[in-house]
């Protein structure tokens, strides 16, 4: 599987590992888990499988067709069909980012959390980058129906959380995705500290003048 890597890929490689290890030295991973991946003309180049996204290699990061074929690279992540059922749905999207980081799946375990819309507004940022997040019900790691159940949500968001599992976040830039999968983090770190405690959330006023004037 040759596949020749020319400078504007090359620089996206780079790109992804770099953040995929800055992602990972402040406690958003931990070993092997979550992948990064960016939609190119050439296919998905996501992080390999049994990989740490704080040692990516740019030139062994895999590169898989949208049918799921492996092009080149080493083995793509078990994860890999997650991204490209969030790509099939939303085309506009152009890099997925997929945590276990701590905070978003202790959020992800509780029972009185909305499967609609896991996060009450609690900062404008929140609103902003991610907007409305869903619960997708829990599937053992690898299973293939989880694409399917991704698939759904994804149509009705960019953003989700998964059940025992982490966050699935989609942007329209490699930046974007992860800019919003850290602030889904930090949102739930919020939350878990506000439990039990009067708190004021942003009103359904504030929220809606915020997406008019951030449109996703």
């Amino acid at each position: 599987m040759s596949h020749r890597i020319g400078p504007e890929e090359a620089k996206l490689r780079e790109e992804i590992c770099v953040l995929s290890a800055s992602l990972f030295n402040r406690g958003y991973g931990c070993g092997a888990s979550g992948n990064v991946s960016v939609l190119t003309e050439a296919g998905m180049i996501v992080s390999p499988t049994g990989s740490s996204m704080g040692r990516l290699d740019p030139e062994r990061l895999s590169l898989v067709a949208p049918d799921g074929t492996h092009l080149a690279g080493d083995r793509p992540s078990k994860e890999a069909f997650l991204h490209l059922a969030m790509y099939e749905e939303r085309p506009e999207m152009r890099s997925v980012v997929h945590l276990h980081s701590t905070h978003s799946v202790a959020l992800s375990c509780l029972e009185e959390i909305d499967p609609e819309d896991v996060l009450p507004p609690i900062t404008a940022y929140y609103v902003m980058r991610v907007g409305r997040c869903p619960l997708v019900p829990y599937f053992a790691p690898g299973d293939r129906a989880l694409a399917e159940a991704v698939r759904g949500v994804a149509r009705h968001a960019h953003a989700m959380l998964l059940a025992n599992h982490g966050p699935v976040v989609a942007g329209k830039g490699l930046d974007a995705a992860v800019a919003a999968a850290e602030e889904l983090e930090e949102t739930a770190k919020l939350y878990l500290m506000l439990r039990g405690e009067k708190t004021r959330f942003l009103t359904q006023a504030q929220v809606a003048d915020l997406r008019l004037r951030f449109p996703s």
